[in-house]
Order: C-alpha cells, then sequence, then structure tokens
C-alpha cells in the first residue's frame, strides 16, 4: 500500500475571492467548480494537470487563526485507502479534525490524517492511470496555459525534526528519501530531505532550520506560520522564461536576483550568451545535474502574513532541486526578509 499523486492542493483563506482572483488573473488558473456552503464553500481550480481547492467559511477559521491563508489539505490518491490510512496511524498518524487550528476532514467524508503542522492528507482511490511525473519527457503546454503538474511541495519543519517526518512519510505513505542537502549561510543555516513516491508523483521536499545556528527566514517562517506549514508549491512549466515574463504581467511579484550572480553563471552554464542574458532579464536562476538542468524562479508571498509562496520550474532531464539554488533561494528570501524590517 502508498500513497501514487498528489490528488488536489486545498488552501483555506478568509478572502476566496482575492485567492481565486490570484490564481485565475494572475497565474493562468480555469475555474471548474464551485461547492457552496455556509460553513465551508469551495472553488476548483485547474490548470495542466494541477488541482486547487480554495476554501472559505466557518469551519476553516481555527484554522486560518492560527497560520493565516495558506494550504490546509494535501489529498493523496492511494492504491489502498484502508490500508494507507491504517499504515499512517500505525506510523504514528492522528485522524484529522478541527482541534488545535488543524484543517477539518474532507467535505466529501473521505479518511484524512493529520500530516505536519495544521495540514492534512485527505485519502483517496487513485485513478487507473497515474499522471505524467515532473522529470518525464515535456509536452507542449495546452492554449493559454503555462502549468503543466505540479513538480513538488516544499515542507517547512521545526528544527530537529525532519528525520522523524522523513521517517513517517516512509512508513505511512511509502515515499522514499531521494536526496538531503545542508545549506549555511553566515550565522545561520538550513537542512533538507527531499523524499518521493516510487511513482514519481508525489515529491515533498522538507526542509528546517538547524537549531545550533541563529535565527533566521525559516525561524520567521515558523513563528508567521504558527508553527510547520507548506513553505511553497512548485509548478512546472515547460517555458519558463515566456511564462515568467507573462505572470509577472500579469501581477505575480518574483524574487529578485543579484547581477553577479549571472555573472558567474556562465562558468558553470555552458549556454550561450544570449541564453544567459534572457536568464539575467528575468531573474531566473539555472543549475545542472547528472541528468540535465533546471531553471527557476519563486515568487514573494501574496498572503498578509508572507509565508506560502510558488515557485516556477523548468526541467530538461535534471531530477534534482539545484543544489546551489538552495543556496541562492536562501539568501534570495533572506535579503527580501531584510529589506522588509
Amino acid at each position: 500500500m502508498s500513497a501514487q499523486d498528489i490528488a488536489y492542493i486545498e488552501l483555506y483563506t478568509a478572502d476566496d475571492a482575492a485567492m481565486v482572483d490570484y490564481f485565475v488573473s494572475a497565474m493562468g488558473f480555469t475555474r471548474t467548480g464551485h461547492r457552496p456552503g455556509t460553513g465551508r464553500g469551495s472553488v476548483h481550480l485547474a490548470q495542466g494537470d494541477v488541482r486547487l481547492v480554495v476554501t472559505s467559511g466557518q469551519e476553516t477559521w481555527g484554522f486560518l487563526d492560527r497560520h493565516g491563508d495558506g494550504v490546509a489539505d494535501i489529498a493523496l490518491a492511494c492504491d489502498d485507502v484502508d490500508a494507507t490510512r491504517d499504515a499512517a496511524l500505525a506510523a504514528g498518524g492522528r485522524p484529522a479534525d478541527s482541534a488545535n487550528g488543524t484543517a477539518s476532514g474532507a467535505a466529501n467524508g473521505a479518511p484524512a490524517v493529520l500530516g505536519f503542522g495544521g495540514v492534512r492528507h485527505t485519502l483517496l482511490p487513485a485513478p487507473p492511470s497515474p499522471r505524467p511525473t515532473s522529470t518525464g519527457r515535456s509536452r507542449p503546454d495546452p492554449a493559454g496555459e503555462r502549468i503543466r503538474l505540479l513538480d513538488h511541495v516544499a515542507v517547512c519543519l521545526e528544527g530537529g525534526t525532519l528525520d522523524q517526518f522523513a521517517d513517517f512519510y516512509r512508513d505511512a505513505f511509502g515515499l522514499a528519501r531521494y536526496s538531503s542537502e545542508y545549506v549555511d549561510v553566515g550565522g545561520q543555516a538550513m537542512d533538507s530531505i527531499v523524499v518521493r513516491g516510487a511513482s514519481g508523483g508525489i515529491t515533498f521536499t522538507l526542509v528546517a532550520p538547524d537549531p545550533a545556528k541563529g535565527s533566521g527566514q525559516l525561524d520567521a517562517f515558523l513563528e508567521r506560520n504558527g508553527g510547520p506549514g507548506v513553505q511553497h508549491l512548485a509548478f512546472l512549466t515547460d517555458e519558463i522564461v515566456p511564462a515568467v515574463r507573462e505572470l509577472r504581467a500579469r501581477g505575480v511579484e518574483f524574487l529578485e536576483t543579484p547581477g553577479s550572480y549571472y555573472d558567474m553563471l556562465q562558468e558553470r552554464f555552458t549556454e550561450t550568451p544570449e541564453r544567459i542574458a534572457e536568464l539575467r532579464d528575468t531573474h531566473v536562476l539555472a543549475d545542472r545535474d547528472e541528468w540535465g538542468y533546471l531553471l527557476q524562479l519563486f515568487s514573494r508571498s501574496p498572503y498578509e502574513r508572507d509565508t506560502l509562496f510558488y515557485e516556477l520550474i523548468q526541467r530538461r532531464g535534471s531530477r534534482g532541486f539545484g543544489s546551489a539554488n538552495i543556496r541562492a533561494l536562501y539568501e534570495a528570501v533572506e535579503r527580501d526578509r531584510q529589506a522588509a524590517l
């Protein structure tokens, strides 16, 4: 028994009109449905293979009071729902409820278990044919769509808990450890473990501050978010440069990259000068691994508590997460955080 794919991501918000408008007007999602309700109403959105649910109402208030707008549910499609639920409970998981600011159970009555912080996992039957993975062969974007699928979910945890949660996701959902990274920047540091399902449909990047170091941006996230939560959602695109230009024109604010980054990029990224100029112009980051290369860029958080943000990522063979860019992201977020102080 194991989880095969991410069926949908559900976000709780105090202002559903504003959140839906951001995804539709700025990021190019399409409304696909609406579930009205007094205590809990939802709008369903889609782009490529990504499915989002934006939910508001009285049932969300406990979560919003503690965490603010953000991801409340990462629904998992499972090959055997009952067996996966039993494995999650045996691994130390708890049934999801609305106590202590956690997300309440799924509106469709499906079983749900608590993952990290206030985030739950609703468990659904897997469809007969899983969707393509982020490392598979790319295909042209459908007309008007820049986002193809959900590449990974980055989860911010408390320092000293990475191994605990990596083991939980292995035992509960069959997500194996894929890679790890330690980034030391000045007096602060970030540790990370990537866990991934065998099908490639689920990838969580678990990150946490090093408690032996000074307080930094991850500690600030944990404070603003009221504990662990989803730090960012990474959306795969087939052509990142035009996607960034289009989304920026639509109103998405992206982090800026210093010019010195591109001065050094040519030494480790053997692209044409014209390509490097495009990346410099759009502030896109680049990195290689033994399988290929990737390009990525991160947005600023559009939410009041400055927690959840988004990533665009383009892969050309790369299966990793940009080891050099993990440091670049950390430094970019830190610059942005310091500028806001």
